[in-house]
């Protein structure tokens, strides 16, 4: 700890903007009137408003974030534009206690200090509106410009720290992130957006919404990206990768909403060219790139069966394909393909009851993942090394009460029960005591449990040559303890204080079987994570936003030992204010991440990255236009490399820009 955060104050510029913050903390706070929460955008409300939003991702229906059984975070529409985010990964990199790496082909999202190389973004479930978007091959959270929703749909991100499957089940180990979409009527009629960006970066996207007479609302949008990406000089090769970063997706997204169903389907497609040479693969090839495709297909209904009751009920089908190309040096050269194909179909329903003091909440799900195919291949010559077809359920029950013991007092339990056709059943338990001896304050002490049962990956991948299958896996599991403390000091100042404590056991490592040498997944492994998290946000009357936040972590293994890609301090700050009477809004974002050990022993270091953006939405009616700058200082920084790489660190962009206008008609 006394080493990370050292290097932190050490910084002079960082030890400027702390001073910064201490003084823009101590001005005196404007008053600003309350706003309906319905028609107003959550950026535009006072911390005092925000305590009264209510979030659903928590619990499974509406609450006070202050009532949450979580410590809970929302991002907004107007937060991602004021800081220029450009993808959902951006968006979790500035939440207090997350942390994002890359390898350059996907991103990977650390909370609370575990983000293991090897890992598939598994141990965090994702969802948007309600829907899972953990496909059930790898479990993966597309997170990057691969998540098939385009940034410019969502209103709003909920993210709940802590375990959450004694309400979502599996993957909800550390953490749920619930992307809430945009409707019909915040767009009633067509938008374009258009931006350039550095490395050779174009995007477009073009929207249409509505809101009809009868109440219906209709949204339609189509993207398009794409980035020739930068070049990049690897050491370990001696050599420049040129032109072979290159990103290309797009997507197609639609939703109908009318009463109390809902409608939603989309498709998207990315394609990535992969300059590291994972997997031993010839370096400075073009032909190595992967491709992902996500299928959705989604029917929601929500609504009332009695003043009291309260039915929610979805059906859904999903797909997910995964296409990797790897050049090897055989000799000759030989074009090798891994391949994943997913389908599956879901439905689930559950009731909402209010009674007196309570809260009741029950559910029920199933999944048929009726396509779970993994093949591994030599194109030409044809061999194959891997051929495997796959199937598995899954069903759940779950009931969970909050219950109002006294005013100010609240009791929240609840327990689930998942059963896999692959690993049997397991039972995981929750319960929060929330206590606010004034409006002003809340204390949450937190207990829970969460699993993660092992993927279709883990369990049967297998090529004959470097690995084999475990099908005899069993899920994961972490127990954990949480203390939150909320505190409002003034109506637009609020403070935010947690410390926890999470035990996983059962953990799933790859590990090489000494009888044949061949690499495995076994249960082996244990781990503890402990940390404190603290948090200020500010409002001005003018508003001025300021919200800082800092995390100290640590991890370890069985042995004691650090685990790898694991920082132990975490500082972010986020400040936007209106400029030149409203014509400008700015954007300002910093975050610093203390160095992390690497899988070969070495050490990454730490680092201070600077974004700004400025945005414009007076120039003409319709017309908005934003200037982003990222890396601002031009900050040489590296993430830890994976067990694919020869690379023991990966190097991250250098600075670069982004224009981008966007025109609603």
């Amino acid at each position: 700890m006394m080493d990370g955060a050292s290097n932190l104050c050490s910084s002079a510029w960082v030890r400027s903007v702390a001073v910064a913050v201490c003084l823009v903390l101590s001005q005196p706070v404007g008053a600003q009137d309350a706003k309906d929460v319905e028609e107003t955008d959550l950026m535009q409300m006072s911390i005092e408003d925000l305590l009264t939003v209510e979030v659903y991702s928590a619990s499974k229906f509406t609450q006070k974030t202050t009532e949450a059984p979580s410590a809970v975070t929302i991002i907004t529409a107007t937060d991602i534009k004021s800081y220029g985010y450009r993808t959902l990964a951006d968006i979790l990199g500035s939440v207090r206690g997350m942390f994002v790496t890359s390898d350059r082909d996907y991103q990977y999202i650390g909370v609370r200090g575990f983000n293991r190389p090897g890992d598939y973004n598994s141990r965090i479930l994702v969802l948007v509106d309600g829907y899972r978007i953990n496909e059930p091959i790898y479990d993966t959270a597309l997170i990057g410009t691969e998540f098939f929703l385009d940034i410019d749909l969502i209103d709003r991100v909920e993210v709940v720290r802590g375990p959450g499957s004694s309400v979502y089940g599996s993957n909800a180990v550390f953490g749920v992130v619930n992307v809430i979409t945009k409707r019909g009527r915040d767009f009633n009629g067509v938008e374009a957006s258009a931006d350039v960006a550095s490395f050779g970066t174009v995007d477009g996207r073009l929207t249409y919404g509505q809101q009809m007479q009868n109440g219906a609302e209709l949204l339609l949008s189509a993207t398009r990206n794409h980035s020739r990406g930068q070049d990049l000089f690897f050491p370990e090769f001696n050599d420049t990768a040129r032109n072979l970063d290159a990103d290309n997706a797009r997507k197609i997204y639609g939703k109908l909403a009318y009463g109390g169903f809902t409608l939603a389907a989309a498709y998207s497609e990315r394609t990535k060219g992969v300059p590291t040479a994972p997997y031993s693969t010839v370096f400075n090839d073009p032909r190595n790139r992967t491709t992902d495709s996500q299928s959705v297909l989604d029917l929601a209904y929500n609504g009332q069966v009695s003043e009291r009751l309260e039915l929610s009920a979805r059906m859904y089908y999903g797909g997910y394909t995964f296409d990797g190309r790897y050049p090897y040096d055989l000799p000759p050269v030989t074009l090798n393909k891994d391949e994943g194909r997913a389908q599956w179909w879901g439905t689930e329903a559950k009731l909402v009851g209010r009674y007196d003091r309570h809260k009741l909440v029950a559910g029920a799900e199933f999944q048929d993942n009726y396509r779970q195919d993994q093949k591994n291949y030599d194109v030409d010559p044809t061999v194959v090394y891997l051929d495997d077809k796959r199937s598995s359920e899954r069903w759940a029950l779950y009931v969970q009460d909050e219950i109002t013991l006294r005013k100010g007092l609240l009791l929240s339990a609840g327990v689930r029960y998942d059963d896999y056709s692959t690993v049997g059943g397991t039972i995981n338990p929750r319960f929060a005591v929330i206590y606010s001896p004034r409006e002003s304050t809340s204390l949450k002490l937190l207990y829970g449990t969460a699993f993660r049962a092992p993927n279709a990956y883990e369990l049967y991948y297998a090529d004959g040559a470097t690995s084999k299958a475990s099908p005899n896996l069993k899920p994961e599991e972490v127990t954990s303890y949480e203390l939150v403390v909320e505190h409002r000091l003034q109506p637009n100042f609020r403070l935010t204080a947690a410390t926890y404590r999470n035990e996983v056991s059962g953990l799933i490592n790859q590990v090489t079987d000494p009888s044949d040498g061949l690499l495995v997944f076994r249960n082996i492994g244990q781990a503890m994570a402990k940390g404190v998290e603290l948090e200020a946000e500010r409002v001005w009357s003018g508003d001025a936003r300021l919200r800082v936040s800092y995390a100290w972590q640590v991890t370890r293994d069985d042995t004691g030992a650090e685990l790898e890609n694991s920082p132990r301090n975490l500082a972010k700050l986020n400040f936007t204010t209106p400029l030149f009477d409203n014509a400008l809004r700015a954007g300002a974002e910093i975050q610093y991440t203390s160095s992390r050990k690497t899988l070969a022993g070495g050490t990454a270091a730490g680092y201070p990255i600077a974004n700004l953006t400025l945005l414009s939405r007076k120039l003409a009616k319709g017309l908005e236009l934003s200037a982003s700058i990222y890396n601002l200082f031009d900050k040489r920084y590296a993430d830890p490399g994976r067990p694919e790489h020869v690379e023991d660190l990966i190097w991250q962009n250098e600075r670069s820009f982004r224009l981008k206008a966007t025109y609603r008609f």
